[in-house]
């Protein structure tokens, strides 16, 4: 495919396409992440490439009504689109899955009764079509959840692999070298304005113009906006945009309800709350009191702070509301290390985008934070679960200052091992615990452009 970006996904999908027994896959994610480009160049690998989009093809629906006789309907749209669909040798994707429930109930049927036939399925608002089918083919369907493009993505897509194999090789023990680690910071700042929604990524590579990229932004926010209409039968179209721009202004925060509208009942807000999050919009960092595994098991659902899909998304919805994005522009392009990540929200979210992304896609993230309320007032911003014990991730500036909530925690947990994410070269520092008895707690130091760095099982 001209100009295609390569995704990470792209390797997971050709692993699907080459297993023996491969169940029909359901791509699912957020509106323009790349779903159905990714899936295109999948069917490159094929010698043919079936594609309906029931958003553009209304008229193929009928297909699937009545009888879901599935070998019946793969020659029905051989017919239609005139391609010829052969177990082995077509890839048939259906796109925008869910303007067609009847197509979504169909795939465990391709499992059940065509299984040597590559199936993809992929939508928009998907979720919400899922939630309203009386079954939906569990264990007879692979799911993959896609993302915008992480900053590892948005290396290669710059070109700079050579920078990327750096990075790889090193760690807390062999810092990468001042001109590599100034690059890295560099680029970092970048992808932090131009997010990583491909269409953005593309017009950065092709214009170096913020303006532009901007503009991108803006287009897809409205898209998304304009999607509201589909949920009007769940809530009120303004009542999903008052809540999104109220998250945005909560970046980084505990969500508090009357910031976004002291007129709103709390059970409209969670609700809107809810569908932003099936819709792939947010996604919530939850609050557990962490005394084991799984974190889960201590979470409390009233806590929550929200990431917003992309960082570049984010600019676009606070500069809708006027110049509030402006200092964070600043802030971002000129503004120290330091100050970046002490004083920039945004920072904090993206360091949480990108750990959630660097995980397995079989299935939706779920993200942890830690918080201690009274007269000790301290806060966690990630946790995550490694070798069978708690890992807390903290996203700080400097050794100086500031890690008293990390000290304190790992004290009451009574944890030895911490990570300090930062715009800092790769390194580690010991603090010794007065507090308890001399112990000795080891923090590793890791570059906000290396997070890849802290989930190794993935490419």
């Amino acid at each position: 495919m001209k100009n295609y970006i390569t995704r990470t996904i792209d390797q997971m999908l050709l692993e699907w396409k080459e297993r023996v027994v491969h169940k029909p896959l359901l791509l699912r994610g957020a509106r323009q992440v790349g779903k159905s480009s990714a899936v295109r160049q999948l069917g490159r690998q094929f010698q043919h490439f079936a594609e309906v989009n029931f958003e553009r093809d209304q008229a193929v629906a009928i297909f699937f009504k009545g009888n879901l006789d599935v070998r019946l309907i793969a020659t029905k749209l051989s017919n239609y689109l005139q391609v010829p669909i052969i177990p082995g040798k077509t890839l048939l994707f259906l796109d925008e899955i869910q303007a067609c429930p009847e197509a979504i109930m169909a795939l465990r049927f391709f499992k059940e009764d065509y299984p040597e036939l590559h199936v993809v399925a992929a939508g928009s608002l998907l979720e919400f079509a899922l939630q309203e089918l009386p079954t939906f083919g569990v264990g007879r369907i692979h799911s993959l959840f896609m993302y915008p493009m992480t900053f590892d993505e948005f290396l290669i897509a710059m070109g700079m692999e050579g920078m990327l194999a750096m990075r790889n090789a090193a760690d807390v023990s062999h810092p990468l070298d001042e001109p590599f680690h100034a690059k890295l910071v560099e680029q970092f700042r970048i992808y932090m304005l131009v997010g990583g929604m491909p269409e953005a990524v593309a017009t950065w590579k092709a214009t170096s113009d913020f303006l532009q990229c901007q503009q991108v932004h803006n287009d897809i926010l409205l898209t998304y906006e304009d999607d509201f209409s589909k949920y009007s039968r769940r809530a009120n179209p303004d009542l999903l945009r008052l809540t999104l721009h109220g998250v945005c202004h909560q970046i980084g925060q505990k969500i508090t309800f009357s910031q976004i509208s002291d007129g709103l009942r709390s059970y409209q807000i969670r609700e809107a709350l809810r569908l932003l999050t099936l819709a792939g919009i947010i996604t919530p960092v939850v609050a557990t009191a962490a005394n084991g595994f799984p974190l889960d098991a201590e979470a409390d659902e009233r806590r929550v702070k929200y990431l917003f899909l992309d960082p570049g998304l984010l600019l676009a919805a606070l500069r809708l509301d006027g110049n509030v994005s402006q200092e964070l522009v600043r802030l971002i392009m000129t503004g120290t290390p330091q100050d970046l990540v002490n004083k920039g929200s945004i920072t904090e979210m993206v360091a949480g985008l990108e750990m959630m992304r660097y995980q397995a896609p079989i299935q939706r993230p779920r993200m942890y934070y830690w918080e201690k309320t009274g007269k000790s007032i301290a806060e966690i911003d990630y946790l995550t679960v490694q070798d069978m014990h708690v890992l807390p991730i903290e996203v700080k500036a400097g050794t100086q200052g500031g890690m008293k909530s990390l000290w304190m925690f790992m004290r009451e947990k009574h944890l030895i091992q911490a990570v300090r994410c930062s715009l800092e070269n790769f390194g580690t520092f010991e603090y010794i615990d007065k507090e308890d008895g001399n112990a000795v707690r080891h923090v590793s130091i890791c570059p906000l452009y290396a997070i890849n760095n802290l989930f190794p099982s993935l490419p």
